[in-house]
C-alpha cells in the first residue's frame, strides 16, 4: 500500500495499473470505519492494482487537485485520470466490483 505525499503522488498517477486512491483523515470517523475494508481490498487486488491512503491533512494540496469536499472519498484511476469516485462508507464488494471494472 502507498502512502501518497505531495512529493510521490506522480510516482503513483504513472501507474501502468488501475489506482485507488483513499482520501482520510486521522479525526474522521467514517474514514477508521473503511480502514480495514480499504486494508483488505489492497491484499486481495494485489498486483492488479495499486491502492494508496492520502491524509488530507498531510497532502491538502492533492486533495484539493482532485476536489476533495468529504472524506472518506475514494478516487479510482485509468492512465493517471479520475474515472470515478465513491463518497463515505462504501461496501468492500462495491470497491471491488470498481476495481475490477478498470482492468
Amino acid at each position: 500500500m502507498e502512502i501518497i505525499t505531495n512529493t510521490n503522488i506522480y510516482d503513483v498517477l504513472a501507474s501502468e495499473k488501475p489506482v485507488m486512491i483513499d482520501f482520510w483523515a486521522t479525526w474522521c470517523g467514517p474514514c477508521r470505519v473503511l480502514s480495514p475494508t480499504v486494508d483488505e481490498v489492497a491484499k486481495e487486488m494485489e498486483g492488479k492494482v495499486t491502492v494508496a491512503k492520502c491524509n488530507v491533512d498531510d497532502a491538502d494540496e492533492i486533495a484539493s487537485q482532485f476536489g476533495i469536499r468529504n472524506i472518506p472519498t475514494l478516487i479510482f484511476l485509468k492512465g493517471g485520470q479520475p474515472v470515478a469516485r465513491m463518497v463515505g462508507v462504501v461496501s468492500k464488494e462495491d470497491i471491488i466490483a470498481q476495481l475490477e471494472a478498470l482492468l
